[in-house]
């Protein structure tokens, strides 16, 4: 990985005034496009936004952020490549690996709940699920590459990598309150700790994307396909602290665990407890059975 003790710059712009500059950039770009689309779809912030309203600015939004980091790589005299996207077969690999790992990983906690009378299954048979699977790759791609990428590696420049991915983690959760506002901060602890779980994952992957790209559209993919199938209901045997509040396994104990679990093996691979990336595919076997 690339040796982020000191700045590209020194003595120039600091690195928190690159990241500043990206998402006030970001945002400049965004703004004309959101406030027309956001009348036009009768959409009144703090008001809580639907499905329906809130794919369409996800979508403009998204599609701006490559080209708003690619100016601000250009200008620091970086590549997506030092960000960790990398395009070759061993990090098509480690998506492939990371997707089928954040899939299986979800159902087996869903299998448990239902196993434990938590949930039932309202129906087996999910429908077409490739959009959902497209927009998992889209989402995941777009923050990973912002937030793992671009933000991560501004931080380390100037922090300890725990304390960078702490600040990155943060800041990825709480923009996450732009949408439902109040809603989302019962998501909180969650989404921080989901952050923090993703940049172990791009550490564990030596410092690629590939992986934590994987993980992150598995998960998006899974309760996207569920939500849409309208496929289970809680059955309020336990409080919704333990399974998530309003349904949002981020928001519940159960939830949380399934993430540390996640870290949990994903330390073990950093740390050497499986040291040849062969075994990789198996170590996350271990972890789901």
């Amino acid at each position: 990985m690339k040796n982020f003790s000191e700045p590209l710059f020194p003595g120039e712009i600091s690195t928190s005034l690159w990241i500043l500059l990206f998402f006030l950039a970001w945002l400049s770009a965004w703004l004309p496009i959101a406030i027309p689309l956001a009348i036009a779809l009768k959409w009144h912030p703090p008001q809580p936004i639907t499905l329906s309203q809130k794919l369409p600015l996800i979508a403009t939004l998204y599609l701006l952020a490559p080209l708003v980091l690619w100016g601000v790589a250009f200008l620091r005299e970086e590549t997506f490549v030092e960000y960790g996207l990398v395009w070759n077969l061993s990090e098509w690999g480690s998506l492939g690996l990371g997707f089928v790992a954040g899939v299986l990983g979800l159902l087996l906690m869903f299998g448990i709940e239902w196993a434990l009378g938590w949930l039932r299954w309202r129906s087996w048979l999910i429908g077409s699920s490739l959009p959902t699977l497209f927009l998992g790759l889209w989402i995941s791609f777009t923050e990973e590459l912002v937030f793992r990428g671009f933000l991560l590696n501004q931080l380390q420049y100037d922090y300890a990598p725990w304390i960078a991915a702490t600040i990155a983690s943060l800041i990825f959760a709480l923009l996450h309150l732009i949408w439902e506002g109040r809603e989302n901060i019962s998501q909180l602890p969650g989404l921080w700790l989901m952050g923090m779980v993703l940049s172990l994952a791009r550490w564990v992957d030596d410092g690629n994307l590939g992986l934590a790209c994987g993980l992150h559209a598995g998960w998006i993919w899974t309760i996207a396909t569920l939500d849409t199938a309208q496929a289970i209901t809680y059955t309020d045997r336990v409080s919704q602290w333990f399974t998530g509040l309003g349904g949002k396994p981020l928001a519940g104990l159960v939830g949380l665990i399934f993430l540390l679990a996640t870290g949990g093996i994903l330390w073990a691979i950093r740390h050497g407890i499986y040291r040849e990336a062969s075994i990789l595919p198996g170590s996350f076997m271990i972890f789901l059975m």
